[in-house]
């Protein structure tokens, strides 16, 4: 108990707060960056997932069930089990294991396939009707895409969206477990190793107001863009 009544001194600002600080930083900037990356590859996946489905405005089975497959395939392994197998191939790509730049290549692999859900799920709300009298005005699958997909099924998306970022939020202070940095790095190293209450308590306070804050803007944005509201 005495040792969390720290944060409340001036005396455990003076020595941690700098290094609270880096480590917030560094979880912000893994976050999203990963998560802007991670919407590079799993928005179109989510959209091909959509057109190409049985009903879709582009039906292919081949490509459904394939890429259908990837995705099952990549939410099915747990983040730190897939960070720990790729680390070849992240050191590969970005040249060191560890840091931010070790943890955004396997955020991204992991992150993409469940935003490729989101998407999907997002796009499938979209009205039929609205689809179809698309299609009866001679509108191309790109177009259906660009201008009815995505505007109609944008409130969904953005909350997707903060499920998402949330989500990879969480995968950030597990990679800090294997040397990312961060948050989740400082609560193992000075919170758990180091048996120092105070950062773990604060690392875990910073954590839910992120939390909090992400959904907070998300929602907001979400009702602004969302027709059936005005």
């Amino acid at each position: 108990m005495l040792k969390v009544l720290e944060i409340f001194t001036s005396a455990f600002w003076v020595k941690y707060g700098a290094i609270l600080a880096d480590g917030l930083i560094d979880t912000l900037i893994m976050t999203f960056v990963a998560t802007l990356f991670a919407y590079l590859l799993g928005l179109p996946l989510g959209v091909i997932l959509t057109a190409t489905q049985p009903h879709g405005i582009t039906p292919n089975a081949v490509i459904n069930r394939i890429l259908g497959g990837i995705v099952n395939i990549g939410r099915s392994i747990p983040f730190l089990v897939l960070m720990l197998a790729i680390m070849p191939f992240t050191k590969l790509i970005v040249g060191t294991r560890l840091g931010i730049r070790g943890a955004v290549v396997p955020l991204v692999i992991s992150a993409a396939p469940f935003i490729a859900r989101m998407v999907e799920t997002s796009l499938a709300e979209v009205d039929s009707g609205v689809v179809e009298a698309a299609e009866s005005m001679g509108a191309s699958p790109f177009q259906i895409i660009w201008k009815v997909y995505l505007p109609e099924a944008k409130p969904s998306l953005v909350l997707g969206g903060a499920i998402s970022v949330v989500t990879i939020l969480a995968y950030t202070a597990i990679a800090g477990s294997v040397g990312a940095g961060g948050l989740g790095d400082l609560a193992i190293r000075y919170g758990h190793a180091r048996y120092e209450t105070g950062v773990m308590v604060v690392t875990v306070i910073l954590l839910i107001l992120l939390v909090q804050l992400i959904q907070f803007l998300f929602n907001r944005v979400s009702a602004k863009v969302d027709k059936r509201l005005r």
